[in-house]
């Protein structure tokens, strides 16, 4: 069995840190304890988590060869196919409090008008056998979509897959907003989404507040996704731990306590947790508990840094069965 994970970031981006050492005081000059640069966007950032724990992987982005972003994958040592786009990637900042606060400062990224076909072209090539390493057991589409793509570019990416490869490879999404929805109303089946509570929001209803509050109606509201071609869903709640809705039943985890330093790239490391542990063949249970031990870990840690497996501990983590599942769709493989 494959153990590759490809991920696709349409928008990628230099992640610069800025590290304060009290509140952020806005119209004030402050100064920083700590400032770090990490090539970043979130299919990057789980790539990050795969490469930190010896796990196979390679970066889909765009981007040129000379790009700071490109130099510092392969830098780290991160497998990349970029498609030049002769322009620079976009930078973020993130400014971080001691308590953990994080403000994100994120600029649009290049235009990539007319060259999704382009892009789709090398996502479905990458997920294909090649010299460099087997096909690919995963393909995760992470993140936003930059200026010049069409809203059903994930949707677009998607059937590319499908039509290279069927059913031989599960399709794995983090993203929101109008792009995210297409994709679901476009009816392609994804195999796996990783929402948080606030994105839950934006396409189910109700109110993310709850959602954290109460793991039942988490639960609840993440089977409806379900319901929309969705094989699984994996709903991170930040401090309040995920929740997990499979074929076989929902799954609820409280996160560990940590002294939480950065929040940035926590989700992407819950989703990178959660892939390795289903790729090295655990159970729906230990796939949770390793998705919020590694995104509990990457919250304990300053700047954009990401953990590697080792230093997670997923048997610390309490997983508990609530309802079965009641979906009315055909089954699903368990993602």
């Amino acid at each position: 069995m494959s153990r590759r994970i490809v991920t696709v970031t349409p928008n990628p981006s230099l992640d610069r840190t800025i590290e304060l050492a009290g509140e952020l005081q806005r119209g004030a000059v402050q100064r920083a304890t700590r400032s770090t640069a990490e090539p970043g966007g979130k299919g990057v950032n789980v790539s990050r988590v795969v490469v930190a724990s010896g796990g196979d992987t390679v970066a889909v982005l765009p981007g040129d060869e000379l790009d700071p972003v490109l130099l510092g994958l392969a830098t780290r040592g991160i497998p990349t196919a970029a498609l030049p786009i002769g322009a620079p990637l976009r930078s973020n900042v993130t400014v971080t409090e001691p308590t953990g606060t994080t403000t994100k400062l994120n600029e649009p990224g290049p235009s990539l008008a007319g060259r999704l076909d382009d892009l789709a072209a090398l996502v479905a090539e990458t997920a294909a056998a090649t010299a460099t390493g087997p096909a690919a057991r995963w393909v995760v589409l992470a993140g936003s979509l930059p200026p010049g793509l069409p809203d059903d570019a994930l949707a677009v990416l998607v059937r590319a897959v499908r039509k290279r490869h069927g059913d031989g490879v599960r399709i794995a999404v983090d993203s929101s907003g109008v792009p995210f929805t297409a994709l679901l109303q476009s009816g392609e089946r994804i195999d796996l989404v990783k929402p948080n509570a606030e994105e839950l929001a934006e396409v189910v209803g109700g109110d993310p507040e709850t959602y954290e509050r109460d793991v039942d109606a988490a639960a609840t509201a993440a089977q409806r996704l379900r319901d929309r071609n969705v094989g699984a869903v994996l709903l991170t709640l930040g401090s309040a731990g995920a929740v997990l809705v499979t074929d076989t039943g929902s799954y609820a985890a409280a996160a560990p306590r940590i002294v939480a330093r950065s929040t940035v790239g926590a989700g992407d490391s819950s989703l990178a947790g959660y892939l390795l542990a289903e790729v090295a063949g655990q159970s729906p249970e230990q796939r949770l508990a390793q998705a919020v031990a590694t995104g509990a870990a990457a919250a304990a840690l300053p700047g954009s840094d990401v953990p590697a497996l080792d230093h997670t501990d997923p048997a610390a983590i309490t997983v508990r069965t609530l309802h079965p599942q009641q979906s009315q769709q055909p089954a699903h493989e368990p993602a």
